[in-house]
Parts: C-alpha cells; structure tokens; sequence
C-alpha cells in the first residue's frame, strides 16, 4: 500500500465516509491537532522510558498510553460527519477516569501558592507543551459546536488540559524535581 495517495494535492482531504473538505476545515484543524497532541504525549512517553527509577513513573506511563488511545478514538469522531453514525464515541465514563486520575495525583502534590513555570525534567515540560496544544484542540473543537453532537468531546478536552497540568506536577514531584514559581519582581 502506498503512504501517498494524490487526492489532497489541491487541498482537499477526505473525512470518514468519503465527505471531501478542504484541508483547513475545522474539523481537519481540530482532528490534526489532537494528532499534534498525540504525537507531543508519545514524546513524553519517550522521555519517560529513559527514567531509570521506575517504579514512580511506570503507572504514568500507562495512563499516557490510554490518553493514546483515546485521543485517537476522539480524531476519528471529529473526522465525522455531523449526522454519520460514529463506530467509537468519547463517553462520560472517559471524563470521569480523567477527573478521578487528576484527584489521584492533586492529592500527593503540594498546594500551589503561586503560578508555576514550565519547567524541571524534559517528560515534565513535554507535559506541559501537551497541555497548551490540548487547550488549543479544544478551542478549535469549542467552534465546531454546532457540528458535534457530542458534548463529551468537549467535557473531555477541557479536562485533559487539566490533566496534564497535574501530570507534569506529578512527574516532577515524583522524580524530586522542584517546581519553579512565577516570581514578579517590583
């Protein structure tokens, strides 16, 4: 099978289903960046694996294989036409494990007194970086309101950005990395 096919050289792509849109639809934005997201997690991931204390971080791992998963899950919902049946849908259930994981981790961190800075191990500013892409795959996501039936799709972006920004807490508490706080100077 060849990777290249020559039905997107003028600018078009297809959704599922066969729908032909241009390539910077909203929908092509939307599914393209929680790629993005997808591939920035899968490079934590990578920096996770060279950890050498394991046995903090291999939980973490796992639970940023899932996240894999269901964001690819939720590219191919987006991928969807409005009105088409969708094989996979993002479910309330997905949001609610997000939610319990980010009380999980909360609880083991310090309480923040002041904004932190994205910073300490390389997984952990990853981390980060997937959260600002998260943020904006949601604000992409939040303009197709009107084509997405799914309103877990949306629960379940904002949610992941929150996520992460306790992930990278925890990576970095969890490796005895000091988080670095915003400090305004008068």
């Amino acid at each position: 099978m060849r990777i290249y096919t020559r039905t997107g050289d003028r600018g078009e792509t297809s959704l599922i289903y066969g729908k032909r849109v241009a390539k910077n639809d909203m929908r092509v934005e939307a599914y393209g960046t929680c790629d993005e997201l997808n591939a920035i997690i899968g490079m934590a991931i990578s920096h996770l694996e060279q950890v050498e204390q394991k046995e903090d971080i291999d939980k973490i791992i796992v639970e940023f294989y899932q996240i894999q998963t269901i964001l690819f899950h939720v590219g191919a919902e987006l991928a969807t036409p409005s009105g088409k049946e969708v094989t996979w849908q993002l479910k309330e259930s997905h949001v609610k494990q997000v939610e319990e994981q980010i009380d999980n981790w909360q609880a083991t961190l310090p309480s923040l007194t002041n904004f932190i800075l994205p910073s300490g191990h390389i997984a952990a500013t990853t981390v980060h970086h997937a959260r600002t892409v998260a943020r904006r795959a949601e604000r992409i996501i939040v303009g197709m309101k009107e084509d997405l039936d799914n309103v877990h799709v949306f629960q379940y972006m904002n949610r992941l950005s929150d996520y992460l920004f306790v992930a990278a807490r925890t990576i970095n508490h969890r490796l005895r990395i000091e988080e670095r706080h915003l400090h305004i100077e008068a």
